[in-house]
């Protein structure tokens, strides 16, 4: 199988991203949470994943000051670039698999909605951890989305890995307490529905 950067690429490159299952024209769960922390708006913000999200330009209607986003597709990228106009400039782009990504800064505000369940060996999610728990600060907050154990198995021809609310309880309760769980649908643009785990954290 060709790498996830390229894999990712591809899926940018031949698709608007309306035409893909994650798109959301307003990520409302995400905005709800991040709304009701009461963030400074100089909150240093990353989002994993974000490509061509329209979360930042949210965040940036809401005067957040200091947005990062991640992603591995420099083709995502390039589109919400595109998209955002001189807006853009307002934004810092980071290019990498989050695996690998490396930093000086740290960060008020974790968020990754669908990113982190591509990350199917265990010494992929290991790496995840570690710089999750590297880059942000004691007392940040950590939104979390995955797959459920009810969701879908694939996603753009690839295999996830499933989380229930327990699982990722399990998974981050050591470093971090757990403010809420829940389970979520989400209706893709072709009206399936695909339960969502989602999770609000704040690091010990």
């Amino acid at each position: 199988m060709k790498d996830l950067k390229s894999h990712w690429n591809d899926i940018y490159g031949k698709k608007e991203f309306e035409e893909t299952s994650w798109y959301q024209s307003r990520p409302e769960s995400s905005l709800n949470l991040i709304e009701s922390l009461a963030l400074s708006k100089n909150a240093n913000i990353i989002d994993i994943g974000g490509g061509d999200s329209f979360l930042v330009d949210n965040l940036l209607k809401l005067n957040y000051k200091s947005l990062n986003v991640l992603d591995i597709s420099g083709i995502a990228i390039e589109k919400a670039q595109h998209r955002l106009g001189s807006k853009a400039d307002e934004v810092k782009w980071i290019e990498s698999d989050v695996t690998t990504f490396e930093t000086e800064e740290k960060f008020d505000l974790w968020h990754d909605r669908a990113a982190f369940h591509f990350l199917t060996e265990d010494e992929q999610v290991e790496k995840y951890l570690e710089k999750l728990n590297s880059y942000l600060k004691p007392g940040g907050y950590l939104i979390l989305a995955t797959f459920s154990d009810k969701g879908p198995t694939k996603c753009s021809g690839i295999e996830i890995r499933q989380y229930s609310t327990e699982d990722l309880k399990e998974m981050l309760e050591s470093d971090f307490e757990v403010i809420s769980l829940q389970n979520m649908d989400h209706s893709t643009p072709w009206d399936a529905t695909q339960n969502f785990s989602f999770g609000l954290f704040r690091k010990k």
